[in-house]
């Protein structure tokens, strides 16, 4: 199974840089990157989760070793998107649905990388548990559907919200998509027998990415205008999925 190989590589390696200096695993990008390379939607989904375990597990020990964490924010949300983003995953949308609703999150990850959120000036106040857990159901269900993490989701409501600092966020969000990207694919089992034969070299890009964005983020690394660049490549494939 060939996808331009050297290409996907780099590709990936580029938009784990980009994510994971935000704090995130990058599954709307490596998304973005198969659905220009037309690889077909039951590859898409459970590689994008793989690929998120691996930069999601590094951006959450980073944030959390660095104290940027609260476990009282993060269970409400995780308790119930967890259950329901494996629900997500066993859904299997037919092909014209899967790219529709795949254009919908893109478009929304375009918009979430391009806008700059307010500063931290206001106070924070966590929200009422029973919202946090309507929410975490809500992005688990969409996560698992599409094959994203939740993150691109959580993080902007967050802050939006005035529920948490941008760091904290960021930390919160890590793990929020390790744990619903390993329950997405665990929904999604039957369908890892048709990961691509390289897979490893893109999980290896994808760590690698990972790594080397962490430090950079790590270093108050101002990605707004690579992250606003990158923006209008999901833009580019949310159109693409949606009208072609």
């Amino acid at each position: 199974m060939e996808f331009a190989p050297i290409l996907i590589i780099l590709a990936i390696f580029v938009v784990a840089v980009l994510y994971s200096s935000v704090g995130h695993g990058g599954a709307s990008g490596y998304l973005a990157v198969m659905a220009f390379l037309a690889v077909a939607p039951e590859v898409t989904r459970p590689t994008a989760l793989v690929l998120n375990l691996f930069v999601a597990s590094i951006a959450a020990f980073q944030f959390y070793r660095a104290g940027f964490f609260s476990w009282s924010l993060f269970w409400p949300f995780a308790v119930t998107s967890i259950p329901f983003a494996f629900i997500g995953g066993m859904i299997k949308l037919p092909t014209n649905v899967y790219k529709i609703v795949l254009g919908l999150v893109l478009l929304f990850a375009a918009f979430r990388l391009a806008w700059k959120f307010a500063s931290d000036s206001r106070e924070v106040r966590p929200p009422q548990i029973w919202m946090a857990l309507i929410i975490g159901a809500a992005i688990g269900l969409l996560s698992g559907l599409v094959g994203v993490g939740g993150g691109i989701f959580l993080t902007p409501i967050l802050l939006l919200m005035h529920w948490s600092e941008t760091k904290t966020a960021a930390g919160i969000s890590a793990l929020f998509i390790l744990v619903n990207s390993a329950s997405g694919l665990a929904g999604n089992y039957q369908q890892v027998s048709v990961l691509p034969q390289n897979v490893w070299f893109w999980i290896a890009a994808a760590v690698a990415g990972g790594i080397v964005g962490s430090l950079l983020g790590a270093k108050k690394f101002d990605s707004l205008t690579i992250r606003r660049v990158l923006a209008a490549v999901l833009l580019f494939a949310a159109v693409k999925l949606i009208f072609v």
